[in-house]
């Protein structure tokens, strides 16, 4: 097993939550907390929305959401659907034939408002078409498109309007005896959107979409969403997050997983352990761990890798981690292996050894893991 196995302090209780199904995946429950992304390419261009979807599953990516603005939109989407590694989420707004046109064309779940949709008997139709094509549905709330009469009522976006909106799109899905929903009620103010979200798990036990939405460019919007997100995860709250942010649905991806991993939620891929580097430093810590990120985005099996420059924290980080360096001096540092000192290596061959060592640990934990999985 690899080395980053949760200590008990660590543990987070999650709420309990109701489980549904998005396609083939479940959401809530036990089920691992799912990673989402949009594609922002146009929905009618096949080929570019395939190939951003392929890249975001490659990175992890559970859901992927797909705009439907338009019928060309849901005529495209067919296709897409088809091709595509992971189970689709069609996002809905106004229009109540668009989301039964992306029911009939395989979208594994709608994303809509119900309030938006229209009178009761249009609402019943796409209820219907979700149905009969196995759809689950996302209430999707936010502070910035709330209805006439909750602003009216409370002056301004807060999480006790954000919370009533949620409550009267549940009870417009559930009088039409329709369960398999989630709900989302973002806000781009952190605090507005974490203070709806506790009180809306209070209010539902349906599984919760969590998003700071309209987060901002990369470092902005990472920053924001670790905030929001991490202070919700961290209650327990939270069945699938989307990372939203101006920047390539990959990163979102990456972000998102990186949360969960910062809170022993979710572990994929390889864990770098690296200090911001010092005059102490037996080698160029952060163009190394620069190199590192790059060459080993393929691994896919949990681990965690330390790369300390010194010998002041390194032996103690490496003791815990799969693989380790710690520079030394004399242009040489010492690898360590399942937290035990190996051997020493020069910083020249450094870069190559590691990602060669890594690649073999990463290949061990898979056959201990497949090995465990058939004992049982």
């Amino acid at each position: 097993m690899s080395m980053h196995a949760l200590r008990p302090w660590r543990a987070i209780e999650r709420r309990k939550s109701r489980q549904i199904r998005v396609g083939p995946l479940a959401v809530g429950g036990d089920a691992p907390i799912s990673v989402q992304t949009m594609t922002n390419t146009l929905t009618t261009d096949v080929a570019a929305t395939v190939a951003q979807i392929q890249a975001a599953a490659e990175a992890g990516a559970d859901i992927v959401r797909v705009s439907t603005p338009d019928e060309a939109s849901t005529r495209a989407l067919r296709e897409i659907v088809r091709e595509s590694p992971v189970p689709i989420v069609a996002d809905i707004h106004f229009h109540y034939r668009r989301a039964i046109e992306a029911a009939e064309a395989g979208a594994a779940c709608l994303r809509i408002n119900p309030g938006n949709i229209g009178d009761a008997r249009r609402v019943r139709e796409v209820v219907q078409a979700a149905k009969d094509h196995g759809c689950s549905i996302r209430i999707g709330v936010n502070a910035g498109s709330l209805e006439k009469h909750l602003l009216e009522r409370y002056a301004e976006p807060c999480p006790e309007a954000m919370v009533e909106s949620a409550l009267e799109h549940i009870r417009l899905l559930e009088d039409n005896d329709f369960h398999e929903y989630k709900v989302s009620c973002k806000a781009s103010d952190v605090f507005l959107a974490a203070a709806a979200y506790q009180a809306l798990a209070d209010a539902t036990d349906a599984p919760l979409h969590l998003g700071i939405t309209e987060a901002g460019g990369l470092m902005t919007g990472t920053i924001k969403s670790a905030i929001g997100l991490g202070n919700l995860l961290w209650a327990g709250i939270g069945d699938t997050i989307r990372v939203s942010l101006s920047a390539d649905p990959v990163e979102e991806v990456r972000v998102g997983y990186e949360i969960l991993k910062a809170l022993g939620l979710r572990h994929r891929g390889v864990n770098i352990i690296s200090c911001p580097s010092c005059a102490r430093q037996g080698f160029d810590v952060i163009r190394t761990v620069e190199a590192l990120e790059e060459r080993l985005a393929h691994i896919k099996t949990p681990m965690s890798l330390s790369i300390i420059g010194c010998v002041v924290n390194g032996p103690g980080e490496a003791l815990m981690t799969d693989v380790g360096f710690t520079g030394g001096g004399a242009g040489s540092g010492m690898v360590y292996l399942a937290g035990k000192q190996s051997h020493k290596l020069s910083n020249a061959q450094m870069i190559e050894h590691i990602v060669e060592q890594v690649e073999r640990r990463a290949a061990e934990i898979e056959a201990e893991t497949a090995a465990q999985a058939a004992a049982e």
